[in-house]
């Protein structure tokens, strides 16, 4: 657990697990090939996380002989693995010797080429059949630090920046800046928010270029020069919610969460970007697919639902989210997100606009899901949005036609306006 890890040794060590998340479907598929008898799950777990960091040639995170000694000592150090310790060096080394025809081999496995699960990959091909290698391809690569900066503050971001890179001793050739978003820039390669000037200030927040659309979706089509009332209705960890209190200035926002625990962040970021928006922000725990518990009865001329979903859009960021999600974790969410749809359009006044959307390219938590809506309510009048974006990285790409020309996750948009 983080909790167990010093502080600075925290990066490494994400770092090294997201590599294994990387390379898992790789790692089975070559322990498998290598080992007649599944091992007990300890050691397995030991084994297919060396041989995900050892299986690139040339591309290591250390030099192999490190790693083989390292997971050995690893398995001396834990019980449940001692007596293992030396069935994990010879796999390890055996590998070593036979790398070339033990990657041949388990070249066959859709599973270890593309490192996605079995039913996931089914979904991506459903979905995209043209791009789901594309897809596969954009999730198994980091992801950079996107920030937001906010609205007032743009002018001075190249100011900004340069003092950025002088205070924490950034040369150019160790970092690079990217603009990919009206107030959104990239920093490759990512380090730690916290330690970029400006950031205690209030200055930015982090905030992937897709995910920065919701906010201006919604706003589009209203009068921000007048007073409104906006529901975020899963805000936490409240960077729409910012992001609304800084581009509308007279709005009164409704912050709902579910998650009791994670209100404490939320707080502490709303003080942070919008200190002195307190008064015009309303943090509530509530479920946003039963209004009745926490709904004071006054409409919404806005309502943002950044709805639970699968995470298939941020698997970039969450690299482990394709092996722990099970096919029926798809299904019971698309069911969630079709009661919030029906239970807060009732909320919104006529005329008023709804924004939905979820970081997921599957097709149940999206298009479907959308098309579903407005047929169940003939008052929902579809507006333009930008539809599904596909993960992309770094450079544009011609297999994403629909995309936005930048570095993006994976997200769905629709919006939606009331009608009298």
């Amino acid at each position: 657990s983080q909790g167990s890890i010093p502080a600075e040794c925290r990066p490494g060590v994400q770092a090294l697990a997201f590599t294994a998340w990387r390379n898992l479907g790789r790692a089975q598929a070559l322990r498998t090939h290598l080992v007649e008898k599944k091992p007990q799950p300890m050691v397995d777990a030991l084994l297919c996380t060396a041989l995900a960091l050892i299986w690139r040639e040339g591309q290591a995170a250390y030099p192999a002989h490190t790693l083989v000694s390292q997971a050995t000592e690893a398995a001396k150090a834990m019980a449940p693995t001692q007596v293992a310790a030396g069935f994990v060096n010879g796999v390890l080394r055996r590998f070593l010797r036979e790398q070339a025809a033990c990657v041949a081999a388990t070249d066959r496995s859709e599973v270890a080429t593309h490192n996605h699960s079995n039913w996931w990959l089914k979904r991506l091909k459903a979905d995209h059949p043209e791009q789901w290698q594309a897809i596969a391809a954009a999730n198994n690569l980091p992801a950079p630090l996107v920030l937001r900066f906010l609205e007032g503050f743009e002018p001075n971001v190249i100011d900004f920046i340069t003092s950025v890179a002088s205070k924490n001793e950034v040369t150019a050739s160790k970092s690079r800046w990217q603009r990919v978003g009206q107030q959104a820039y990239a920093l490759h390669p990512p380090r730690a928010v916290e330690g970029i000037a400006g950031f205690a200030e209030g200055h930015f927040l982090v905030q992937d270029a897709a995910a920065q659309l919701a906010v201006p979706l919604m706003l589009q089509s209203l009068d921000c020069t007048q007073p409104l009332r906006v529901l975020d209705a899963c805000a936490a960890p409240g960077g729409k919610t910012a992001q609304v209190l800084s581009m509308a200035p007279k709005a009164q926002v409704v912050a709902l969460d579910v998650s009791e625990a994670r209100m404490p962040r939320m707080q502490a970021n709303l003080q942070r970007l919008s200190p002195g928006d307190s008064h015009r922000t309303q943090v509530q725990v509530g479920d946003a697919c039963e209004p009745a518990r926490w709904w004071n009865g006054e409409l919404f001329d806005a309502i943002l639902i950044d709805a639970p979903c699968s995470a298939s859009g941020i698997v970039r960021r969450q690299p482990d989210v394709r092996w722990i999600r099970r096919e029926s974790d798809v299904e019971a969410l698309t069911q969630t997100q079709r009661k919030m749809l029906d239970a807060l359009w009732p909320l919104l006044k006529p005329g008023g606009v709804l924004v939905y959307c979820t970081c997921s390219v599957f097709k149940v938590e999206g298009h479907h899901q959308a098309q579903a809506f407005q047929s169940r309510h003939s008052n929902a009048l579809r507006l333009t949005a930008p539809g599904q974006l596909l993960p992309r990285h770094a450079q544009p790409d011609d297999a994403f036609t629909h995309n936005l020309p930048c570095d993006h996750d994976g997200f769905y948009f629709a919006r939606f306006q009331k009608q009298a």
